[in-house]
């Protein structure tokens, strides 16, 4: 039996929650997966696992024995990446989640650079603004806008998104020009509503000189995605709040107006966050190094809060 093997699927099942989610994570089979779980556990001669026909639980011995494996892989790993450092780059897969403006207009127009600097890396990149569960998906990190909600996972700020009002040329003519925040609570004018995470709308909180309020009104239409937020706007079906980054085109060509020039809408945190009992590989070093120096170039984003 390949002990380390066994080992990392192992660790692989617990985190996936399925042996099919951890075979398909694998690239390997779901018999080949439940084999090396079985030799496991006959060379240890404990249960590591409760199956049932709808999921898998980790035992008592399973849960101590899940830790101290991540410890010696990790350590397996440092001393790899200790002697191979020298002679080649960081290399193996890494999976990667992203929010889908952000891959679009940010991270893979200069991914070439990174590629070409880390060529041993294999980059399974996910471009969705819906959050994904990074241990039962089997995901190395994420980058997200908002606040991160799994108090379990280690969040490294990135900066913060620049926010701002727009609307399309041709909703302003049929419904005039909200002079005020507030006016948009009032018909004719509606928003075009963004849901954040578990359904629940992003909370826009604007401020002028003392005066603070939050975004409200009505909206004919929602969406979970922001290339989808922005093309609602460019469409006139609403108000649009978005990213200054991912508006700056649209406004360029005409597409969208920005409104409210005298408030400042609160910046939307941008953060990297990985599990924590995760080892951080020397592939995931380095991609966490280089997209933080990558979003402190864009002029669209605030740095890091000291807090």
């Amino acid at each position: 039996m390949d002990l380390f093997g066994a080992m990392q699927t192992f660790v692989r099942v617990v985190e996936a929650g399925s042996f099919t989610r951890a075979a398909e994570t694998l690239g390997s089979s779901r018999t080949r997966v439940t084999q090396q779980v079985q030799q496991l556990e006959a060379r240890l001669q404990v249960r590591l696992l409760n199956r049932t026909t709808r999921q898998v639980q980790v035992t008592a011995d399973g849960a101590v024995y899940y830790e101290r494996c991540l410890g010696v892989l990790a350590a397996l790993d440092d001393a790899e990446t200790g002697l191979s450092m020298a002679t080649r780059t960081p290399r193996g897969r890494l999976r990667v989640d992203v929010p889908s403006p952000f891959a679009r207009l940010i991270l893979i127009p200069a991914l070439p650079e990174f590629l070409v600097r880390y060529p041993d890396i294999q980059l399974d990149l996910g471009v969705s603004d819906r959050q994904v569960d990074l241990l039962g998906d089997n995901v190395d990190c994420v980058i997200r806008g908002g606040s991160i909600r799994e108090q379990y996972l280690v969040a490294r700020p990135l900066g913060a998104l620049q926010l701002g009002c727009y609307a399309a040329p041709a909703y302003l003519a049929s419904h005039g020009s909200p002079d005020h925040p507030q006016a948009l609570a009032e018909p004719p004018h509606r928003l075009v509503r963004f849901l954040w995470g578990s359904g629940k709308t992003f909370p826009y909180a604007l401020q002028r000189s003392g005066e603070r309020l939050e975004l409200q009104g009505r909206h004919s239409l929602q969406v979970d995605d922001g290339n989808a937020s922005l093309a609602a706007g460019q469409a006139g079906l609403g108000v649009v709040c978005l990213p200054r980054y991912l508006a700056a085109e649209a406004v360029a060509r005409g597409e969208l107006v920005a409104l409210f020039a005298d408030w400042h809408l609160a910046p939307m945190p941008l953060y990297l966050a990985f599990p924590p009992n995760r080892h951080v590989s020397a592939k995931l070093r380095v991609f966490i190094d280089w997209v933080t120096a990558l979003v402190a170039q864009q002029a669209m984003l605030e740095p890091p809060s000291e807090d």
